[in-house]
């Protein structure tokens, strides 16, 4: 069973496999380092607080989580247009050592090519661009996308083709950006 709300070793196994596949997310929508590290954070966190929820039949860990980041980011996009007071945001942070700052930068810069195509698909309608997104960015498969979106499969199939077939040749691709 899935028991990283209750088995702390079973969840630092579950962190080690997913952490890289999280920041990198969170790392391609924010150039904050200290935000990537506490986006990051809260997505574990929402993790064990709702892994009671988790079922393997709609999708894999790495979908699930991709969905709890979507929500997690969604959120602090929500915090950050009311805004936030600055202070308030900063207290609840721990501090960042020169390394952790270091390492979080090089993820940031290793996802500016996805940046990039992010970019290039922003004009898409959302529900085209969302499942482009986790499929040709995030690396998700159209039935674990669809699991994310809380829709069927063959309409994120339909999504994904309208989605691509919209995007103009000079649409910067990842491999191009890279």
């Amino acid at each position: 069973m899935f028991d990283i709300g209750t088995d702390p070793e079973a969840f630092e196994a579950f962190y080690r496999r997913h952490v890289r596949m999280v920041t990198g997310f969170v790392a391609r929508r924010v150039l904050d380092p200290q935000l990537v590290d506490d986006l990051t954070t809260e997505v574990f966190l929402a993790a064990i607080e709702t892994a009671d929820r988790y079922r393997a039949r709609r999708g894999d860990e790495a979908a699930w989580l991709v969905g709890i980041a979507r929500n997690v980011l969604a959120a602090e996009r929500r915090r950050s247009a009311r805004q936030l007071d600055k202070d308030r945001r900063a207290g609840g942070r721990r501090p960042l050592d020169p390394d952790d700052i270091e390492r979080l930068e090089e993820r940031i810069d290793a996802e500016r090519a996805a940046r990039h195509l992010m970019a290039a698909i922003a004009d898409l309608p959302d529900g085209l661009r969302a499942v482009l997104e986790l499929v040709d960015v995030d690396g998700l498969s159209v039935v674990e996308a669809a699991a994310v979106l809380k829709i069927r499969p063959g309409t994120a199939r339909v999504r994904l083709h309208r989605a691509r077939r919209l995007l103009t040749p000079a649409t910067v691709t990842l491999e191009e950006a890279s």
